[in-house]
């Protein structure tokens, strides 16, 4: 049973419409079907009926099958070793980090997060306000950013679980199984650090519970995979290790290093599981599908997580929602985090062999096409994610 919140007011239908009909126009206008088949249900749950917002628990419907390996053949020695690698790489949320180290949600020095970070402190008001409601600000972005990504790695352990159900390999199933444990552990981090030092948490972005509800019940297992370990799993990469450069709070840090070493795995496990089935399984029209679909979700992950309950929050008597996310969208720190987020993407998707000629000016004109040159999930340590320099 699905949740059917109201929408209590006329200025609440207003907004929802506006937020609702830039999804449905960028698939129609491009002539892209079955991405706005895919795609129209959850937005209309998502982002008309709200679905997600103050409703305890959401309610979705998987319709992918199950596969037995009843010969139980161990025929993939990268995804054995990948296994291996998980098995000797556990730690314990509880015990790893020190959580006895007290954080000042409202730390007046922008230890949680730099001004720089905040898309208004471009604005003429910025410099009025005092040094708290500065405070005020970083500490809900940053607590808006971590929200997401709770939520994030939610959507991560129910895909994980599916996935592993689905994939014909026994080897990719049993690597699954560890994914499964870690995606429980990230979100005992995330939850904890959330409630117990920031002291704040959103609900999930509308955007992300579209996104999350298409995948959860896409019949096909490999575009579930697609979309939760190349383009989620990877978005999440590039995101954790951006905030882990930017912020200077040492509790948080410590929990962004060991979630990095995981979802470097998962990544790493989802190219070589999808580069092999997409050589092998697929013809060249259902990898020209995949490839778009591929496509619209980086034109979603780019354009529409524009922090809208930030904007509620502070700053509806300065925009219109529409102007809210064309400044967002428009501002130089946006474009910083799209590059620092897809650069853990695009390579990816380039050796799946999902970034052909045909698909490549669109990526031009996203401004993320510079991003293929860099090294692919496989190719890269875990050091040396961690160690990434922030893009300029």
């Amino acid at each position: 049973m699905r949740y059917h919140l109201a929408i209590k007011s006329l200025p609440q239908l207003i907004t929802a419409v506006g937020r609702t009909w830039p999804v449905v126009a960028d698939a129609t206008s491009r002539g892209n079907i079955k991405m706005l088949k895919s795609f129209l249900g959850p937005a209309y749950r998502g982002l008309f009926q709200q679905c997600a917002k103050g409703a305890p628990f959401s309610s979705m419907d998987p319709s992918h099958k199950v596969h037995f390996d009843w010969q139980y053949t161990r025929d993939y020695p990268e995804l054995a070793k990948l296994y291996n690698a998980a098995n000797s790489s556990q730690w314990n949320a509880t015990e790893s980090i020190d959580w006895s180290r007290d954080v000042d949600p409202l730390d007046l020095t922008g230890l949680l997060l730099p001004d720089a970070f905040c898309p208004a402190n471009v604005l003429p008001m910025w410099s009025k306000l005092s040094p708290l409601e500065k405070s005020k600000q970083r500490h809900s972005l940053l607590s808006w950013f971590l929200s997401q990504i709770l939520h994030g790695e939610q959507a991560a352990l129910y895909g994980a679980a599916q996935v592993m159900q689905a994939v014909p390999w026994l080897d990719g199933k049993l690597f699954g199984a560890t994914q499964v444990v870690d995606e429980g552990r990230h979100i005992e981090v995330f939850h904890r650090y959330l409630h117990e030092k920031m002291e704040k948490v959103y609900e999930i972005n509308e955007n992300l519970y579209v996104l999350t509800e298409a995948l959860m019940e896409d019949p096909r297992w490999d575009v579930k995979f697609l979309g939760m370990q190349i383009m989620i799993e990877g978005f999440g990469l590039g995101s954790f290790s951006t905030i882990r450069k930017v912020t200077g709070e040492p509790v948080l840090k410590d929990c962004l290093k060991y979630v990095i070493g995981d979802e470097a795995r998962h990544v790493h496990y989802g190219v070589l599981a999808l580069e092999r089935y997409y050589k092998t399984e697929l013809n060249e029209a259902e990898l020209r599908e995949r490839e778009e679909w591929a496509f619209e979700v980086c034109l979603l992950l780019q354009r529409r997580f524009l922090a809208h309950e930030i904007y509620d929050e502070y700053y509806t008597h300065l925009f219109t929602p529409k102007a809210w996310d064309k400044f967002v969208s428009e501002s130089a720190l946006m474009g910083f985090f799209r590059s620092s987020m897809f650069r853990m993407i695009i390579p990816n998707l380039k050796r799946l062999g999902l970034m052909s000629e045909r698909i490549r000016p669109k990526y031009e004109q996203l401004g993320l096409l510079h991003l293929e040159s860099g090294r692919a999930a496989p190719e890269l340590s875990v050091a040396q994610i961690i160690d990434m320099p922030l893009v300029k």
